[in-house]
């Protein structure tokens, strides 16, 4: 027996983002509803429960800020939370602020649609219900529909294959096991290690050398955490100044500035400490292809030092692409799992992956026998979770069409045509070159503030002008060319991961505090570039 249900605001998504949601539009006296495809909260960290997943922002600021109470009361077990301990922060969130009676587990969205007449939006769901709403907000996350290769064969494989974007709930046991893995971005680094010191003999399948920085991970100690519980208001005060959404600020020195040596005992010091502030260390890094080669350079040597075969080392380097140009990985001991018996690493761009096989993998020039085959090939980011919603808007225009050519919005936040609609860490906010937890808690309440001042003016319908998102396209790109990050030619912020996907590069550059800013000061100015009727 299908299901009607009518609210003022439906929420496709019960992570960081959906849960946030929620919470704010109960306290502004608005009845909503948050769909969630899985059987429980998390979003991303529900799904990804690779071996190794954690987060690569420190575990005290890849969290909420929006309650004192909240941060006080939660003690993180280690510098960078593992997907567990994640989870379990985000299901203390759902209880502590009774968000559960809103949320409908197992309800995956089929089909999306604007009606117009009604001014409602109609969330069909894969078991026939229909929600309804004025108001529709995606919180559907930007690396959240796994990108499965098409490799020939994979039919035809006898053993077990996973992604690592859709994990198997119960622990999957690679002892004993020929393991293959596919992919050594981010998510591979942090698999690669983990499995390798399992399995009988782990082949990594690399087709593009990372830069990678150690993570230096370790338990959070009781006078460590006391000191940031205290230093919260400073901490977040600095993360909503900052270029990336972290608490600490870009050094304003550039890398060309220094002498040889006291840029390399910058580096040093940098790389001992651990983590992403390696890539606030100079001001020009990701501006000045000179200032980058020095720190590319340096994390070169670094891998040539670590990794004792010298044949394996030289096919570990990146030489495509500069460092953080693609999305700077964090590790632990990953370039030294390559110095174990038991790891084997091809070179698919020099020896491409021809099929798979019954018994294993296949490239031009030898047959590898594997039991188990892992996908670290990431996600159709950005945009590949929203398409499947099968949105329609006004007209019932598909956003897959609107988007044929790549995305468009206004800010990141609504797309011409799909009045009502509005889209947390879109394509074309800074999103995934941001700590997640900054640049969704800045949306959500962007977003309220936009609702109740319609409310107030006796207005309920938003959308912005294609005009709107002709500028803010331009500046995206204008933003992006200021920076070496679309000289990268395999990220996935241009889409380079997902066979015939357009190559735009999607993310805002410009920085998560002028892109603040420049939220505000388009809503101090009555919401210029939105029609409110």
């Amino acid at each position: 027996m299908t299901e009607e249900q009518t609210v003022d605001v439906v929420v496709v998504g019960a992570g960081f983002a959906g849960l946030y949601m929620l919470h704010r539009l109960r306290r502004s006296g608005m009845r909503a509803v948050v769909l969630e495809a899985a059987d429980g909260v998390g979003g991303t960290w529900y799904w990804n429960r690779y071996p190794g997943a954690r987060c690569d922002s420190e575990s005290y600021y890849y969290s909420y800020s929006f309650d004192d109470d909240l941060q006080q009361e939660w003690t993180w077990s280690e510098r960078y939370a593992g997907q567990e301990e994640i989870r379990r922060y985000l299901d203390h969130v759902a209880d502590r602020f009774d968000l559960r009676r809103d949320i409908r587990l197992n309800t995956r969205v089929a089909a999306t649609s604007w009606d117009e007449e009604a001014g409602l939006w109609n969330v069909g769901t894969e078991a026939g219900d229909t929600v309804r709403g004025r108001y529709l907000v995606t919180a559907v996350g930007c690396l959240s529909s796994a990108n499965v290769p098409d490799i020939p064969g994979l039919d035809s494989f006898e053993g077990d294959w996973y992604h690592t974007g859709q994990w198997p709930h119960e622990k999957v046991d690679f002892s004993g096991k020929r393991v293959g893995i596919v992919g050594t971005g981010s998510t591979g680094i942090q698999a690669i290690p983990v499995i390798a010191a399992e399995a009988a003999h782990l082949t990594v399948f690399q087709r593009t050398p990372n830069y990678s920085i150690p993570a230096r991970n370790g338990p959070m100690s009781p006078e460590v955490s006391a000191k940031i519980k205290q230093e919260y208001d400073r901490i977040r005060a600095v993360q909503r100044a900052s270029t990336n959404g972290h608490p600490f600020l870009i050094n304003e020195t550039s890398a060309l500035a220094v002498d040889d040596d006291v840029r390399t005992a910058t580096y040093e010091s940098a790389w001992e400490f651990g983590g992403l502030r390696f890539r606030a260390t100079y001001a020009d890094l990701l501006a000045d292809k000179a200032a980058n080669d020095t720190a590319s350079d340096f994390i070169r040597n670094k891998i040539r030092e670590i990794v004792k075969d010298p044949e394996v080392a030289e096919r570990l380097l990146p030489k495509d692409h500069g460092f953080a140009t693609k999305r700077p990985p964090i590790d632990t001991e990953y370039f030294e799992t390559y110095n174990r018996d038991n790891v084997t690493l091809v070179d698919v761009r020099a020896t491409p992956i021809q099929e798979i096989t019954p018994t294993g993998m296949r490239t031009s020039e030898h047959e590898y026998p594997l039991d188990c085959i892992v996908f670290a090939t990431g996600f159709d980011a950005l945009t590949g979770p929203l398409l499947r919603m099968n949105i329609r808007g006004r007209d019932g225009v598909a956003l897959r069409d609107r988007w044929a050519e790549g995305p468009k919005t206004y800010l990141g936040l609504q797309v011409a045509g799909f009045p009502n609609m509005f889209t947390i860490t879109g394509p074309g906010s800074p999103s995934v070159l941001t700590n997640m937890p900054t640049c969704i808690e800045q949306h959500v309440e962007w977003i309220i503030d936009c609702l109740e001042h319609m409310r107030d003016k006796g207005l309920d319908r938003v959308e912005t002008t294609e005009d709107a998102e002709r500028e803010w396209g331009a500046e995206v790109a204008r933003a992006a060319d200021r920076t070496l990050l679309p000289q990268a030619s395999t990220s996935w912020y241009l889409g380079a991961n997902v066979p015939g996907k357009p190559r735009v590069f999607m993310p805002y550059a410009g920085g998560m505090a002028n892109y603040a800013k420049t939220c505000k000061e388009v809503a101090v100015r009555g919401y210029d570039g939105f029609v409110m009727t």
